[in-house]
């Protein structure tokens, strides 16, 4: 079927003039989360299009990672490459890539992903946050999972460049999937854990998930395989990263 023709640009500015009273709170302790369908259809749908036609991953060995971290190589962008633990490589479970501002980097587990120059579709994606959340995003991290089998294990986005104080605005296109996310005491041994349950929410296509303080501090979150899934997701995750000295 052909594509309809829209103006992606006017179409995500329409969206971002939505009232916030369209995000609805998820709430448990220490967790405050809002949610909200945010796209329609055919604006998810040819976002999703351009970004898969726009944004470019890194394929075969500049996408390898190690689960258990021992020894990382970085390629010239700094983008993370392999990853060796007792003589084999792994690929990590997903595609990923980087934009932001002139300079802006983020570390994770010892690995520092710099970011590319924003591209115009990204910069009209950042905007319509901004007008929805009221925070400048700086970063975003985009992670393409090709069907059910790829996802991202549980952890927690506290490396020491994030700002603290700015939600994470997560923007999922694409296949359904299920968000987790888990007290950090529900996840240590008996006697000291807790009985918090789990908080699963499913992100659906167009859907925009903020992740406000003190969320992160408290919570891991993850996007376990899904057998069922057979086709692509796309999540944007934007943030604020501050420069380091």
């Amino acid at each position: 079927m052909k594509r309809v023709k829209i103006d992606l640009q006017s179409a995500l500015q329409l969206s971002a003039s939505k009232p916030s009273s369209g995000l609805k709170k998820v709430s448990s302790e220490n967790l405050d989360v809002e949610y909200t369908v945010l796209l329609p259809a055919a604006v998810a749908d040819e976002l999703m299009a351009q970004l898969q036609q726009s944004v470019e991953y890194y394929e075969g060995d500049l996408t390898k990672v190690l689960r258990i971290l021992l020894f990382v190589l970085v390629n010239y962008e700094g983008v993370i490459r392999s990853v060796k633990v007792f003589g084999k490589w792994h690929e990590i479970p997903r595609q990923q890539v980087a934009y932001g501002d002139e300079g802006m980097k983020y570390t994770f587990s010892g690995v520092t992903i710099k970011a590319k120059p924003w591209i115009p579709i990204l910069i009209d994606v950042r905007d319509m946050l901004h007008t929805i959340s009221g925070y400048q995003y700086n970063f975003v991290l985009i992670n393409r999972y090709r069907n059910g089998k790829d996802h991202i294990g549980e952890h927690r986005d506290d490396e020491k460049e994030m700002d603290k104080n700015t939600p994470i605005a997560s923007l999922s296109l694409g296949e359904k999937r299920t968000f987790v996310l888990k007290h950090r005491d529900a996840r240590i041994k008996r006697p000291s854990r807790r009985d918090i349950p789990p908080v699963k929410i499913e992100l659906e296509h167009g859907s925009l998930l903020l992740m406000n303080p003190p969320t992160n501090e408290y919570w891991y979150h993850s996007v376990p395989p899904r057998k069922s899934a057979k086709g692509v997701r796309i999540n944007l995750t934007f943030r604020k990263i501050n420069l380091l000295s």
